[in-house]
């Protein structure tokens, strides 16, 4: 594209990208005396006893989700109808399966993975169809996988979340190739030049560039195809955001910035902050514009040292309202864990989310539990998650989410 045309559309950006490098520092100020992490590189339901109804003290926001969140991630890999004749009754089959096992385990909401590579596994104009359904990138099914979800889980009681990865398009193996309607590939091989840096590589990954306004746009738009078309409680995203320690990657865009901004600039890292959350504050705007009462949630990594690195303003999200009703930390580690235990990184969490009207849901490892992961810590004591959920009772949390089903 050429140099002037990028610069009309920078400049149109940099006023927004300002405003919320302003926010950022304000809530800096507000927060820089919160505790810093370093670096780190069973038969019965374990809800059992649990409260099903909970007060946080914290003014109620109005949304759907009441009481005590008892979650299950369940992510595109025990979706996938890889082993089935991929039919309608196979959907159901899984689907069914699924919440049958998280209801008697105690659960009251789902978190689906909707969108796992810039694809569907719904009925969209947007997206492709995603592989996890058909096998194939771009091939469809007769049927609405998402829609079949929606009811079954509705059928068992079930709150249901649709989780999205906003920016990743694919890995070095996943999917095996991309379809010809993909996004991504349409911009590579149309005549349009102004559109081929919308997205970025990252090694092998690649990813949406949201420096870009169009790609802004195309994100939130999927975001109301999910909220306007299926009867949803609320949409999540993960902690895919930028790559971590590749300044590389959008170099040129941000030089473009810095160009057009003059002696304004900000630095790579809070410049990136500004560009998801000007993305983050759309997707929650869309989701309340389109659906009173759904939920709009953010799970980041629970190294707050690391959500620095890929700029994920988590400072930000906590503290001022319209970014996000709910923060679902990953907090992934065992309360042995050598440098960042348990309790440490959920007093950590439970000091910066402190805005009436946001939520906070703790994310757990069920999957670590009993493995040797993490030096061997979680094989210390056998009752690890149900400890942890009652820390999260203890330190006054609204929830836990277990990864995974």
């Amino acid at each position: 594209m050429s140099y002037l045309r990028y610069k009309i559309r920078i400049i149109a950006a940099v006023l927004s990208v300002v405003i919320l490098a302003i926010g950022i520092a304000a809530v800096t100020l507000v927060n820089n005396d919160l505790p810093q992490t370093e670096n780190h590189g069973p038969s019965r339901s374990l809800y059992e006893n649990e409260s099903s109804s909970y007060d946080n003290g914290y003014t109620d926001s109005g949304s759907s989700e009441k009481g005590f969140i008892k979650g299950a991630w369940i992510p595109y890999m025990s979706l996938d109808l890889k082993g089935t004749d991929r039919s309608e009754k196979a959907a159901l089959d899984k689907l069914s399966q699924l919440f049958d096992k998280v209801k008697k385990d105690g659960c009251n909401t789902v978190l689906i993975h909707v969108r796992p590579f810039g694809d569907a596994l719904y009925k969209s104009k947007i997206f492709p169809a995603s592989h996890v359904i058909s096998g194939e990138q771009g091939k469809n099914v007769s049927y609405d996988f998402l829609s079949i979800a929606v009811k079954t889980a509705k059928e068992r009681g079930l709150k249901i979340h649709a989780w999205i990865n906003p920016l990743r398009v694919c890995t070095s193996s996943t999917p095996q190739s991309l379809s010809d309607d993909n996004p991504y590939v349409k911009w590579q091989n149309d005549n349009d030049t102004d559109n081929d840096r919308y997205c970025f590589k990252s090694g092998d990954n690649v990813y949406y560039d949201p420096a870009y306004p169009e790609v802004r746009k195309l994100i939130v738009d999927g975001v109301r195809e999910i909220v306007r078309n299926y009867d949803v409680d609320g949409v999540v995203i993960d902690d895919y955001f930028y790559p971590e320690n590749d300044i590389k990657c959008d170099s040129y865009e941000y030089d473009m910035y810095c160009k057009s901004a003059g002696l304004t600039y900000l630095s790579q890292i809070n410049w990136r902050k500004g560009n998801i959350n000007s993305l983050v504050s759309s997707i929650y705007s869309a989701v309340h514009f389109e659906k009173k009462g759904c939920l709009f949630g953010i799970s980041p990594q629970c190294n707050m040292e690391n959500d620095e690195k890929i700029s994920a303003d988590i400072s930000s999200w906590a503290a001022v309202k319209g970014y996000a009703d709910y923060i679902s930390p990953q907090i992934y580690v065992s309360e042995y864990h050598p440098v960042l235990p348990f309790e440490k990184s959920l007093r950590q969490w439970r000091e910066l989310v402190t805005q009436s009207g946001i939520k906070l849901y703790i994310s757990l490892a069920l999957y670590k539990d009993g493995t040797d992961a993490d030096e061997g810590t979680w094989l210390k004591k056998k009752t690890n998650i149900p400890d942890q959920i009652k820390l999260c009772e203890k330190y006054k949390t609204d929830g836990v989410i277990l990864y995974s089903y």
